[in-house]
């Protein structure tokens, strides 16, 4: 958009004048009374001001007050810049559960009282392809409310851009069904906004197909209120004759045009398309308080809302001044004197503004969850807590007082010369304390007691003593051996005989958890037997000293299944945690966090085919713990060996079935990988918001890799990290890499898992990493989220985006065009390469619009 300078002549300021072309001599006085002025150099403001590039100089007639003189003229200097258009944007100052409350409620009002309501849609250039068909769905969903019959509420639609046309009248479509695929069928025409040509047909012509006034006549209009004509006096001539307006603003409106447009009160009447379903709510609550729509459900109400809207405007400010010429009154004179120049500012303006809308009780009102567990609801009428540790296991994170659990317990006690006698007394000191502190008569939850050296040994079969003191002397009698350490043979022997008649088949098993106590490493291999024993859906947990961690966790598949002591009484503070970890059970997924995740597969050949499907797998039942959808979490893949390839970006896949087939067709590479060009990739491709990447949403990387070829990722790793990625690192193989504990950097980010086949009993660590990044707080500029190289400037809890010049809108996402306005860049022929503006670019949770 161009904006003219202003001609001083004389020291007056005067409304611009286009200039005409100079004339073709150079030489001072060349030409008919005119004085060629030149002025190098340009104005450059900050980044919150406008670049002006530009001098043109005019002869003495663009200066209509001064008088004509023969040989002089005066110099007349336009400043030319780029001058954005305002960048209004609406909030309502309410929580993000009212939110939600505000987002279910317009699912839940019907109209079936008798009225015609006819869409009237901008459809010009200045709204663009993108907006008109977010215009479109806001139509159809307020159609979704509408019980529409030829006898009860009719609708019809007509666009307009440089003349108006009729898509379809009231009449031509007796169902909803109809409607909404008519509404669908319409197709953007551009042209100018002739905002009063429709109106003035609807004047003279009335609604077509309607019932001539006999039942309420609502006139909905979708527009950007940058209209090229006069609209305030047709407007009020059709308010005048009883049809009430709905103003309904779309991509940047212009309030003022809004207001003139909209029946009163503006605040019931006046909405923005962009939030479709605050949009469709604000239209209905209005209806139903003129009893044209209800609301089938109880305890629901129509409320104010504070909210806001804030328009974002250049302005011009005086930035000092420069030695010019000018002309003098006096014949043959010529004066040199000091002329302003100016700078483009922006400043924001605020117009408090009251909302109407209308909200239900939700399931969390009543504040279900205890002890300062979160309610999440699901739903109008269901939720789920998330409890604290120590109450994850109980409903609405009810205290636990006792082991209340339904499981089978055998502890495994070692008796080997390498525990020696006094490892073994505090073993059995710790299993005695366990059952006297959590067991009861009541407990469903059952207990045996076993002890190894050569060969295992069951002292006390599971659930077969009269009470716990009963179990408590039956350890008293168990043997210290001293003989050698079999822990492998030990674990296979508790898997196949450790839970004898404990062992039921079917849905009606308890949970059954072998707990290993031990302080010497084993003689004999562990890894198979303790393999075999997590396949059979054995629950494994190890108890030991620091000296048999590493073995611990090989033996247990997961460092959270391991816990280690230095001492008699740090082992007996252990157990709430044991008791924490024997009635836990796998948890969902963050469902209720918004979270953009990517996986990074390493697809080399030091990985093979048959490993890589381990790795499908294992991300498969990781998908599964997730909500994917284009509101909560994206999914994305990356695949490297040698070459990097996305599988499939963050936005391509929004239903969580789609992701699953889509990870089960991820292609395995071969080659020789490079994870440092994998991550470059993801940082540069992948994590950005023109690939679906979400401003303000929590984003984390989970990459698999068996540790070869990432001597290079370090770097390119904290790269992702500095621009607010988190970076887990999941190490398979026997051996840990010094290069993958680099590339992990704190340790919590890295999870090292034996072989590849026991990648599904580490699931838990790696939602729950996942689930506590995306509970982190974000930094709205990391990613930024400005397009086209725009630089993201945090401001008020939100962002706004500096534009480049040439490029305008919340991220910069539009390139500014001479004419008649300027164009998304969805709305015309793009050059190759250039990237389209992605739809997730609209703010998640706590992010407010671009300006606030």
């Amino acid at each position: 958009m161009t904006s003219p300078g202003y001609c001083s002549c004389y020291g007056e300021e005067r409304p611009p004048v286009p200039p005409p072309p100079p004339p073709p001599q150079s030489h001072f006085g060349a030409g008919k009374g005119l004085i060629p002025v030149l002025l190098f150099g340009s104005a450059t403001g900050t980044s919150t001001e406008l670049t002006a590039d530009v001098v043109i100089l005019s002869w003495s007639r663009s200066c209509t007050n001064m008088p004509r003189v023969l040989l002089l003229g005066a110099a007349c200097v336009f400043l030319f810049a780029r001058v954005p258009p305002a960048h209004p944007l609406q909030e309502m100052h309410v929580s993000r559960e009212t939110i939600g409350k505000i987002s279910a409620a317009s699912k839940m009002m019907r109209c079936s009282a008798a009225m015609d309501i006819l869409f009237l849609l901008d459809g010009s250039h200045s709204v663009g392809k993108a907006s008109f068909e977010r215009s479109k769905r806001f139509a159809i969903t307020v159609c979704d409310a509408l019980d529409i019959s030829q006898e009860r509420v009719r609708v019809g639609a007509m666009q307009f851009g440089s003349a108006p046309h009729l898509e379809f009248p009231l009449d031509a479509f007796p169902t909803r069904q109809e409607v909404k695929a008519q509404v669908k069928r319409m197709i953007f025409k551009g042209g100018r906004t002739e905002t009063g040509l429709a109106l003035k047909r609807l004047l003279h012509g009335g609604f077509p197909g309607g019932r001539n006034g006999s039942v309420p006549q609502l006139l909905v209009i979708v527009t950007d209120g940058k209209s090229q004509g006069h609209v305030a006096s047709p407007a009020k001539q059709l308010k005048e004759r009883g049809v009430t307006v709905f103003a309904v603003g779309v991509r940047f409106p212009r309030w003022e045009e809004l207001h003139a447009l909209a029946s009163e009160p503006w605040e019931q009447h006046v909405l923005l398309a962009e939030q479709v379903e605050d949009a469709t709510n604000g239209l209905l609550s209005t209806l139903a308080s003129s009893a044209l729509c209800t609301i089938h459900a109880p305890d629901c109400r129509v409320e104010a809302h504070p909210c806001e809207r804030r328009t974002l405007e250049t302005v011009r400010e005086l930035a000092g001044s420069a030695p010019c010429w000018r002309g003098s009154r006096q014949t043959d004179a010529v004066l040199a004197a000091r002329c302003p120049f100016y700078s483009w500012k922006k400043v924001l303006l605020s117009h408090p503004a009251t909302c109407y809308r209308t909200t239900c009780p939700g399931p969390c009102d009543a504040r279900p969850c205890q002890n300062g567990g979160t309610c999440v609801p699901e739903g109008l009428d269901r939720y789920h807590c998330l409890c604290p540790l120590a109450f994850g296991g109980e409903a609405n994170c009810a205290p636990k007082l006792s082991l209340e659990c339904r499981i089978d317990v055998l502890f495994l006690l070692d008796s080997s010369a390498g525990t020696t006698l006094e490892g073994f007394l505090r073993a059995k000191a710790f299993v005695k304390r366990f059952a006297q502190a959590l067991l009861s008569e009541d407990s469903p939850a059952r207990v045996g007691v076993a002890w190894y050296s050569r060969e295992l040994v069951v002292a006390v079969p599971v659930g077969e003593y009269q009470d716990v003191p009963d179990l408590v002397r039956s350890l008293d009698h168990i043997p210290f051996s001293a003989g050698p350490t079999l822990t492998g043979s030990a674990l296979q022997q508790a898997t196949e005989r450790g839970f004898g008649s404990a062992i039921r088949a079917g849905q009606d098993r308890p949970r059954r958890v072998l707990v290993l106590l031990t302080e010497s490493r084993s003689q004999d291999e562990v890894a198979g037997p303790a393999r075999r024993a997590r396949a059979r859906e054995l629950l494994v947990l190890g108890v030991g000293s620091e000296a048999v961690r590493a073995e611990l966790e090989e033996i247990t598949g997961s460092p959270k299944h391991t816990m280690v002591y230095t001492d008699s009484q740090d082992l007996f503070n252990q157990i709430p945690e044991l008791q924490g970890k024997l009635c836990s059970r796998p948890r969902p997924g963050c469902q209720a966090q918004s979270l953009d995740l990517v996986f990074l597969l390493d697809a080399s050949s030091s990985v093979g085919p048959e490993n890589f499907a381990h790795m499908q797998s294992f991300l498969r039942s990781c998908a599964l713990r997730f909500d994917v959808n284009p509101d909560v979490t994206q999914v994305g893949l990356v695949v490297y060996g040698s070459r990097v390839q996305v599988a499939f970006g963050l936005d391509a896949h929004p239903t969580r079935a789609a992701v699953l087939r889509a990870m089960s067709q991820a292609p395995y590479l071969g080659g020789v990988g490079s994870a440092g060009t994998a991550l470059l990739h993801v940082h540069d491709q992948v994590m950005t918001v023109q690939r679906g990447a979400r401003p303000g949403v929590p984003k984390a990387l989970v990459m698999l890799t068996g540790g070869r070829g990432v001597e290079d990722a370090t770097v390119p790793a904290q790269k992702l990290r500095d621009n607010g990625v988190s970076v887990l690192v999941v190490g398979m193989g026997p051996v840990l890499r010094d290069a993958l504990r680099r590339l992990a950097g704190p340790r919590d980010s890295l999870i090292h898992v034996a072989a590849y086949a026991d990648l599904q009993y580490h699931q838990d660590a790696v939602i729950e990493w996942i689930c506590g990044e995306a509970r982190r707080p974000v930094n709205l500029c990391k990613p930024s989220p400005c397009m086209n190289e725009g630089t993201c400037v945090l401001q008020n809890g939100s962002y706004r985006c500096e534009c480049r010049g040439g490029w305008e809108g919340p991220h910069c996402e539009n390139r500014v065009l001479r004419g008649d306005a300027p164009q998304a860049l969805g709305s015309h022929q793009e050059p190759a390469g250039r990237q389209r503006p992605n739809p997730s670019l609209q703010p998640h949770g706590r992010l407010g619009h671009p300006g606030r």
